[in-house]
């Protein structure tokens, strides 16, 4: 018996009236309550339950699976197209460095560098003449950039140091800090000296770089009935002699700007395309279907829980106030996940159709919105599957043991840190996975997961003893600390949730005040009482007279 309706009980007297006559407002407050305990319990049945309670089709349900379905197909269709586009980026890119880099070596294991003076002039003199040469030397469709019917030019730019002198043997040095830069400007044609007049001081000499823009058309997509996109390639090719160690490298950079071409006639693809279109606009009006279903489960959730204030019933009957994870019960998450991923989904279509009718050329930004979109909703489909119980406990696990983790966490991540910034400042001249932050911290990750640990023990360089000493105490430590310590103790963390919530399971005790709640109620789906019709307004009448 509720707590607060010890007035409610019936008593013995010699009064001849009922009593049902004597509390009608007992009898009200009852109706009430049990009204609200079966619509609570009603909002979350699953939707098996659901048909079989109001004979209610699981629309959201059947909408989630053809939307999966169609999302992957979706995804695979964009996923081959965007892997011919970085197909021809990857080709192109290896298509310079072969066309403009002398002597260049696929795969090769020592930098790419130049030790003379006579090589450096050699090399840059190479470039121009490959660049002055290309109509008769590429087998690709590649062609000079032109502005106002005139070639835009190749540039050769050296950045050196005002003014010098250095003396290494007397130990002694005079600089100037500020940079100054000199280009030179060479056009594709005609076919012209290389460097005339073009002179280097090594000593002062910081980088020479040469930069100069290409054009292609990727014309592999019309066999797969896709209009071909418009490159621009911006090469840089840097000779760099920062350090003045005697090893000027030389590295190749790709700029790839796609765009969309200007004429354009491509015949029998074109019925192809309109049906990709028109694929993608089925998908976001799917899309925009499940937003406003799931939206309009969510308000509704919002609604129960503004009508079981703890004033209302908990706090009137129990004594009790609604906890905040009773509270949350009624906002699902799995909602909120399918909303933002109809939201990516759409996006990401949108930007989709901007590509493939050429408007757009945002390959990376359109992946991101897909990507992300799909994975949700595939991670959406997991809420169906928890309404079974031997499903349920991976969901149930997880979202017990989340704040326990995040603080475990925390602390675990104080101490990962610790190791990488002192890692990074006293392994890092001595050992090319402690470079960087970026790479310590990936070193690091790896050895706790066990992978390439042999390596990095190994490749620590023995020039000074004391470091390789710290070294060794440092990754010993911290294989110990994290592998034998911190994670089996997340582990224990993750095992110890697993199996209070198996037990719960077992005993099949509430573990929350709004399960207890709804235990009471013991309706059946199929007993009847949850169908609505114009003779039962007990879903309506305890929102009206609460």
């Amino acid at each position: 018996m509720l707590e607060g309706d010890h007035d409610c009980k019936p008593e013995l007297t010699n009064d001849p009236s009922s009593w049902e006559d004597q509390h009608p407002q007992c009898l009200q407050d009852v109706a009430k309550v049990e009204c609200l305990r079966r619509k609570i319990k009603y909002y979350f049945m699953n939707p098996c339950e659901k048909y079989h309670a109001r004979g209610r089709k699981p629309w959201k349900l059947i909408l989630q699976i053809i939307k999966i379905a169609i999302i992957t197909i979706q995804l695979v269709l964009f996923g081959l197209s965007n892997q011919m586009v970085v197909t021809f980026k990857d080709e192109n890119l290896m298509t310079f460095k072969h066309l403009f880099l002398k002597d260049y070596v696929d795969g090769g294991i020592d930098p790419y560098a130049v030790y003379r003076q006579a090589d450096v002039y050699d090399h840059i003199e190479y470039v121009i003449q490959q660049y002055q040469l290309l109509h008769n030397i590429t087998v690709g469709n590649h062609e000079y950039e032109k502005k106002d019917s005139v070639y835009t030019p190749l540039l050769v730019c050296k950045d050196f140091y005002r003014n010098g002198t250095i003396y290494p043997s007397n130990e002694t040095f005079e600089i100037d800090a500020h940079v100054d830069t000199e280009c030179l400007r060479v056009y594709p044609q005609p076919v012209h000296e290389a460097l005339p007049h073009f002179k280097l001081d090594f000593i002062r000499l910081i980088s020479v770089k040469i930069t100069f823009v290409l054009k292609a058309i990727n014309l592999q997509t019309v066999r797969h009935r896709e209009l071909p996109d418009c490159y621009d390639f911006t090469l840089i090719i840097t000779f760099n002699n920062q350090a003045h160690s005697g090893q000027i490298k030389v590295d190749l950079e790709n700029e790839v700007d796609i765009n969309e071409c200007r004429e354009w006639k491509v015949t029998g693809a074109c019925k192809s395309i309109y049906l990709t279109v028109l694929f993608d606009c089925l998908i976001i009006i799917m899309c925009i279907i499940s937003f406003a279903l799931c939206m309009r489960s969510v308000i509704t959730g919002i609604q129960l829980q503004l009508v079981s204030k703890p004033k209302w019933f908990l706090l009137k009957h129990f004594g009790k106030e609604l906890l905040w994870s009773d509270k949350l019960e009624f906002v699902s998450g799995w909602y909120i996940l399918i909303i933002v991923s109809d939201t990516l989904t759409i996006i990401g279509s949108v930007l989709k159709i901007e590509i493939q009718t050429k408007v757009l050329t945002s390959y990376d930004v359109c992946s991101i919105f897909l990507g992300t979109g799909t994975m949700f909703v595939w991670m959406g489909v997991i809420r169906y599957m928890g309404y079974f119980k031997k499903y349920n406990i991976l969901i149930l696990t997880l979202r017990a043991a989340f704040p326990n983790v995040i603080r475990f966490i925390c602390c675990a991540g104080i101490i990962y840190l610790s190791y990488c910034f002192c890692g990074w400042i006293v392994l890092g001249p001595y050992h090319e996975k402690f470079r960087t932050l970026n790479t310590v911290s990936e070193c690091l990750f790896s050895l706790i997961n066990g992978d390439d640990m042999f390596s990095t023990f190994k490749n620590m360089k023995q020039k000074n003893s004391l470091v390789w000493m710290f070294s060794r105490v440092y990754l010993y430590t911290f294989v110990s600390l994290f592998i034998y310590m911190i994670l089996s103790l997340f582990i224990t963390l993750i095992t110890d949730t697993y199996d209070t919530i198996k037990q719960q399971q077992q005993s099949g005790t509430p573990t929350s005040e709004l399960q207890k709640f709804l235990s009471e109620c013991k309706d059946l789906p199929n007993s009847g009482v949850y169908r609505l019709d114009k003779n039962n307004s007990c879903f309506l009448n305890c929102f009206i007279n609460r």
